[in-house]
């Protein structure tokens, strides 16, 4: 099995988390290694290197990769529970590369790609609840719901009752079944600047995964789990996850919540963090070379404090 992934802003996350020969890494998102290889190459035999991932087929193929070097350990989990997996341990560096693997959208038969006909899955960890499911079990207002809050899908009303109304004759069993309802729920104009459907199986893969709901606890253990002058670096792919991170980094980094006409500070607070990295874009370069790469955003803070 090949698991091929091509990683984003590689030598900037990389340099994010400057990296000791010695310390504790963690790469929450591991795929297919491509990150990790490389923390692992920086590091002395005292080094460490926890390599999770929630998909069965990167666990196989970080085994592979991984298994040479006595400081890796593979870990087949989601990332909301890294503090299970790290116990006591503290982290010098943790990286959250988010979103869908370039393998998980290759592979037609896993049903991410709306470039590819396939049986509606979209499970990241190939189990629990499908994109089947979703698109045939849930309710109008729940798939209006859905898709306009996770894919900001602006006809979500018209694609939700197009999917209502075509799943009552027969079952929405593909992606391309999916494609050709929401083609039908949107105007010639609102198709010709992207892909019709991109918005749509963004939302649906967000529901089926969870994703936001995971990443909404995991960066507050993930900060956790630092130690202090730890760095947490993540790569976003979709403003929902971006502002989420943003908004999130803003609150490691608050100081004083003071009234700004108090003469003094009389709260106390400290920033815990400090912002390194603030939306770093992917240069000219890197977007000529991997499309994919367009929407990439890595964004890093260090902690100061516990």
């Amino acid at each position: 099995m090949e698991f091929t992934h091509i990683p984003v802003l590689f030598q900037e996350t990389i340099d994010s988390l400057q990296i000791q020969p010695d310390g504790v890494y963690v790469d929450c998102t591991a795929g297919g290694g491509g990150h990790s290889k490389a923390i692992l190459e920086r590091l002395s035999e005292k080094g460490t290197l926890i390599a999770i991932d929630r998909d069965p087929e990167a666990i196989e193929i970080l085994q592979m990769r991984l298994g040479k070097y006595p400081q890796a350990r593979i870990v087949h989990d989601t990332f909301n529970h890294i503090g299970a997996v790290l116990g006591e341990t503290r982290a010098d560096g943790i990286l959250a590369d988010l979103g869908v693997s370039s393998h998980q959208l290759d592979t037609a038969e896993r049903g991410f790609s709306f470039h590819k006909d396939a049986p509606l899955d979209m499970r990241m960890s190939k189990t629990g609840l499908s994109a089947y499911d979703v698109v045939n079990t849930y309710s109008e207002a729940d798939l209006a719901r859905i898709l306009f809050t996770y894919g900001e899908e602006k006809f979500a009303k018209s694609i939700a009752r197009n999917i209502v109304k075509s799943r009552a004759e027969k079952p929405i069993s593909t992606t391309f079944d999916l494609i050709a309802v929401i083609k039908q729920s949107m105007p010639q104009k609102a198709m010709r600047d992207a892909h019709p459907a991109r918005r749509t199986f963004q939302a649906i893969r967000i529901e089926v995964n969870g994703e936001l709901a995971q990443l909404d606890t995991a960066l507050n253990d993930m900060f956790a789990a630092l130690k202090v002058g730890g760095v947490l670096s993540v790569i976003t792919f979709h403003s929902l996850e971006d502002r989420m991170v943003k908004q999130r980094f803003r609150e490691f980094a608050q100081g004083c919540t003071c009234p700004k006409d108090f003469p003094v500070c009389v709260c106390g607070k400290q920033p815990r963090g400090k912002i390194l990295l603030k939306g770093l874009a992917p240069s000219e370069q890197e977007l000529s070379e991997n499309y994919r790469a367009h929407s990439a955003r890595l964004r890093s803070v260090q902690k100061l404090k516990d």
